[in-house]
């Protein structure tokens, strides 16, 4: 880059606010195929094929307007303008970064926003979607933590994210793949809004809607571990750990579920999750932050966690990791390691006979790289104005000095 940042932006800005009232018709986007195929037979008296018929129109054509669907017959299109609506989140504005990234800013309420990014690649296309409103957790290091959190989001406004960038790059699904991937890895944390986030997941893996294979979506989660194991059970996709120290007590300071879930009860899911799911590795990401986490005794102790981990599931690999450098935002306390620093943790990793791959920092340009996202989100929670506090008394002993 030569240092200039260069942003291509679609789409006026437009407030939240100005967002439509709501529709209390059915949300079509809020149903995978199991429960429009019930809605089809129970509440319209329909056969469950037409359930099939509409989720392409949808998925695969991106309409929304049921009297475009020509298959279906006037009396159904006219029930369906009756009893249900197709609404998908509204574009605030959408960005374009130098390498090409794209984010979207997208509309939930009259008053919150999310971001979606999608990450295109040589031979592939990642989408990286939001689960919640700000988040929860309070990890340190991330930009979406620091604005708290207002609510989870329906599975309507998770497909919805993949509806909007799907259609903007004009993906077809089974012919034209502009979108192989999807990583649950956006604003918040998955597994606290289960039941929506795994059901979003069935339509972007079902053959109706974006025929995704299993292992090309993953789940990203900070370490919740009942939800872990009841993963295992009710889906079928890759998970991700956030990871991001190989200690306790650190990870504690980083990240405060590790209260709850320490380290070893961690493991211990991710072990259950990788032997239910045999032949599958688990991911661990691990986020480098300069005299944090990026220290030789920091390698050592993840090369050892990493090949226990291999042990305990009998396999090869079952532990892969994902070294992160650091993406600074506005406020944040922490640095990215220098690159010199970054290439000698990969090389102990690799000494160790781990493949160690360092993602490349893609979106930084436009505030979308890991870590990054914000939106906008109306706190619940005392969060966001006690870091605002921190931060200018950080930036107030700064200037004093």
């Amino acid at each position: 880059m030569n240092g200039q940042t260069q942003i291509q932006t679609t789409d006026a800005v437009s407030p939240v606010s100005r967002l439509p009232s709501i529709d209390t018709r059915t949300n079509i986007f809020d149903f995978d195929r199991a429960r429009l195929e019930r809605f089809f037979e129970e509440e319209l008296g329909e056969k469950p094929f037409r359930a099939h018929q509409v989720m392409k129109w949808i998925h695969h054509r991106y309409v929304t307007d049921f009297a475009e669907m020509t298959d279906l017959g006037k009396v159904l299109r006219s029930k369906l303008e009756e009893r249900a609506r197709i609404h998908a989140p509204q574009v605030i504005f959408e960005k374009t970064s130098l390498d090409d990234t794209r984010k979207w800013l997208l509309g939930m309420d009259a008053k919150n926003a999310i971001e979606t990014v999608y990450i295109p690649d040589k031979g592939r296309g990642t989408l990286c979607v939001s689960s919640q409103v700000g988040c929860a957790l309070n990890c340190a290091f991330c930009s979406t933590g620091a604005q708290g959190f207002n609510r989870n989001l329906s599975t309507a406004e998770i497909i919805g994210q993949v509806w909007v960038a799907a259609r903007a790059l004009g993906n077809v699904p089974h012919q034209q793949r502009k979108l192989t991937n999807v990583v649950m890895m956006g604003m918040g944390e998955p597994l606290a809004n289960f039941d929506n986030v795994v059901r979003a997941m069935s339509i972007m893996r079902d053959d109706y809607g974006y025929g995704l294979a299993n292992k090309r979506v993953t789940l990203s989660t900070a370490g919740m571990v009942p939800q872990i194991d009841r993963l295992a059970q009710e889906s079928d996709v890759s998970l991700a750990v956030s990871l991001h120290a190989p200690f306790d007590e650190l990870r504690t300071q980083l990240m405060p579920i590790n209260k709850k879930y320490p380290l070893a009860t961690l493991i211990d899911a991710c072990v259950r999750y990788a032997q239910r799911k045999k032949g599958e590795s688990v991911t661990f990401e691990y986020t480098l932050m300069q005299g944090v986490n990026d220290q030789p005794e920091h390698a050592r102790a993840l090369v050892k966690l990493l090949q226990d981990f291999d042990r305990r599931v009998q396999m090869q690999d079952a532990a892969k990791i994902n070294l992160i450098p650091f993406n600074p935002f506005p406020g944040t306390q922490f640095q990215r390691p220098s690159d010199a620093a970054i290439r000698d943790f990969q090389r102990l990793l690799n000494a160790a006979g781990r493949i160690a791959p360092v993602r490349r920092t893609r979106g930084d340009d436009i505030d979308a790289a890991c870590g990054q996202l914000k939106g906008q989100v109306v706190d619940r929670t005392p969060r966001s104005a006690r870091i605002r506090k921190q931060q200018q008394a950080r930036e107030a002993a700064r200037g004093a000095v």
